[in-house]
C-alpha cells in the first residue's frame, strides 16, 4: 500500500522559512517522479515544485515560487523534501506532495497524495 505523508508545516512570518517533509511508502521509490502542490482556501490546487526520478537531477518550479522553493529528495529515507524561504503571505496553503506517473504539472500525472499540511504566512 502506498502511503504519503507530510509534515513540517505551521505559521511563520513573511520573510520567514519552512521545510516540508513528505515520508513515501511504496515500492522501489527511487524510480518515481515527486511533486508538490498546494491549495489555497476558495482556490484550486497548483503545482509548486517537482523533482525526477533516481537522482533527483531535474527539477521544475512554478513561477511563482522559483528562486524561493527547493524541492529535493533523499533516495535512503524514502522522503521528499520542500524548503520554503522568503516565504510571502500568498504562500498560505495546504501543501502536498504526490508520487508521479510522469513528471509534470498537471494533478492527473500523479496517482497518489497525501493528506496535506497547512502552511500559513502572516504579514
Amino acid at each position: 500500500q502506498v502511503q504519503l505523508v507530510e509534515s513540517g508545516g505551521g505559521l511563520v512570518q513573511a520573510g520567514g522559512s519552512l521545510r516540508l517533509s513528505c515520508v513515501v511508502s511504496t515500492r522501489a521509490f527511487t524510480r518515481y517522479h515527486m511533486g508538490w502542490f498546494r491549495q489555497a482556501p476558495g482556490k484550486e490546487r497548483e503545482f509548486v515544485a517537482a523533482i525526477s526520478s533516481w537522482s533527483g537531477g531535474n527539477t521544475d518550479y512554478a513561477d511563482s515560487v522559483k528562486g524561493r522553493f527547493t524541492i529535493s529528495r533523499d533516495n535512503a529515507k524514502t522522503t521528499v523534501y520542500l524548503q520554503m524561504n522568503s516565504l510571502k503571505p500568498e504562500d498560505t496553503a495546504v501543501y502536498y506532495c504526490a508520487r508521479a506517473v510522469k513528471i509534470g504539472r498537471r494533478g492527473s500525472d500523479y496517482d497518489y497524495w497525501g493528506q496535506g499540511t497547512q502552511v500559513t504566512v502572516s504579514s
